[in-house]
């Protein structure tokens, strides 16, 4: 498995507050700052599922693992999934999904790419199916090594 997350600094945005929200929601294994364009951008990286398992135990804890596994398979594809989350909601620790990497978070979202032989089971992992909001059952962690 390989994960990569990438969030712009915007000019107006303080690259410490954009590092907390990244941190809130991401355990990297490596964290980059570089130029691109007109902005900086913080590209991030893991390789194992335990760099997920901040956003694992938000989704459980905001009880939104339905919505969240629907945004997450509309991202899914042949060997991966890719999907966006609000920044602005990240930096207070709250997990809120975006359709688009612009737009609907003013400022960018904070974009995660997971290269996985097993797409569909990683969702599993991070966003069970539930009944009455509770996961049906959980199942381990992908045990993909890089």
């Amino acid at each position: 498995m390989k994960i990569t997350v990438r969030v712009e600094v915007r000019p107006t945005e303080n690259i410490e507050k954009v590092r907390k929200a990244l941190y809130n929601v991401f355990e990297p294994e490596k964290l980059e700052e570089k130029i691109e364009e007109d902005y900086r951008v913080l590209i991030a990286e893991g390789n194992y599922y335990k760099s997920l398992l901040k956003l694992h135990s938000l989704l459980r804890t905001q009880f939104i693992l339905d919505a969240a596994r629907e945004y997450l398979k509309r991202g899914m594809y042949d060997k991966g999934l890719v999907f966006y989350l609000n920044k602005q909601a990240a930096y207070v620790g709250v997990v809120s999904f975006c359709s688009f990497e612009y737009g609907e978070s003013p400022l960018g979202a904070i974009v995660f790419h997971v290269e996985t032989e097993n797409p569909r089971r990683l969702i599993d992992w991070l966003a069970p199916r539930t009944i009455n909001g509770r996961p049906i059952r959980e199942i381990e962690p992908p045990s993909e090594d890089p």
